[in-house]
């Protein structure tokens, strides 16, 4: 499991005194933790479980997400130090997450779900996009799929 991943990878680092890595190993597990109590809550209104794999990879995803917008940010505002700092998080954020579907595989599977759903206009991105993250969720850029999928509807 993902999680224990990363309390693994937070040991190791303590004890090898890598400081940056054990402090954004420490905030994964942290705002994993953040999620399984929010979760809790859901749950006891009526949630549905969700798998704990999917759960920190969407943590994850999302921490990912903020530091390439940080990223971003510093640089077009001449702030480079800050920068490399938030690609050295990032670096380490992305150890734990699956691997990315390529632009070509994710067009392949687009191509897939529009035959099996029989998408063929712009109203039906939703539907795709919908069918796109149910298979390859965790695995899929969200951003790059909806360029394609408008592409390939269009």
């Amino acid at each position: 499991m993902i999680r224990d991943d990363i309390k693994a990878a937070t040991i190791t680092a303590m004890k090898a005194k890598e400081k940056e890595r054990t402090a954004t190993l420490r905030q994964m597990s942290a705002k994993i933790k953040d999620r399984d109590i929010e979760e809790r809550s859901n749950k006891s209104s009526g949630g549905k479980d969700i798998d704990d794999d999917a759960l920190v990879t969407s943590v994850l995803q999302k921490m990912a997400k903020q530091r390439r917008e940080s990223i971003e940010m510093y640089e077009s505002g001449g702030r480079q130090e800050l920068a490399d700092k938030e690609t050295a998080e990032l670096a380490v954020i992305e150890e734990f997450l699956p691997q990315m579907m390529s632009e070509d595989e994710t067009k392949a599977a687009i191509e897939a779900i529009k035959a099996e759903t029989g998408a063929s206009s712009m109203k039906d991105m939703g539907q795709v996009m919908g069918a796109l993250k149910a298979k390859h969720g965790a695995a899929l850029d969200g951003k790059l799929a909806s360029g394609l999928v408008k592409a390939a509807l269009s």
